[in-house]
């Protein structure tokens, strides 16, 4: 029984261990502004272009009254939305189901009561388009933690 016990441990917790590994994050000890402008421009120098920035927690603040949360998840947070042509047609030449991958996104945030840095963080791609689309990621991402 205790062989059990240990057994459903340790497959528990390497599945928390695991429970991350769909994203990459990194935290800064800049700004908001700051590092949400250093993304912007990494984007920018590498010749792309920014579709969309999702204001997250400005609309979670706003529509939290209407579903009765009080809880603040972020101080700021935007999610930056881009895409690279040359890459995406390259992507969906080996597979046009890669469509899913796109377009390219970065978080930037701030947690309420931490005032230490901010938060970078992207989805892991997955598939066999994900090194050329991580390398593009971490690139961007590193760029800005300078």
């Amino acid at each position: 029984m205790r062989r059990l016990a240990l057994l459903l441990t340790l497959a528990l917790l390497s599945r928390m261990a695991l429970a991350d590994d769909w994203m990459v994050r990194h935290k800064t000890t800049a700004s908001f502004a700051d590092t949400r402008e250093a993304i912007a421009l990494a984007i920018e120098n590498r010749g792309l272009v920014i579709n969309f920035t999702s204001h997250i927690a400005d609309m979670l603040d706003r529509t939290g009254a209407d579903i009765g949360a009080a809880k603040r998840i972020f101080e700021q947070a935007e999610i930056i939305e881009f895409c690279s042509a040359a890459l995406s047609r390259k992507m969906m030449e080996s597979s046009p189901h890669y469509i899913v991958l796109c377009p390219f996104t970065i978080s930037i945030y701030t947690l309420p009561g931490d005032a230490r840095g901010t938060w970078v963080a992207y989805r892991k791609p997955q598939g066999k388009s994900a090194a050329m689309i991580e390398g593009l990621l971490k690139e961007i991402t590193a760029e800005a933690r300078q």
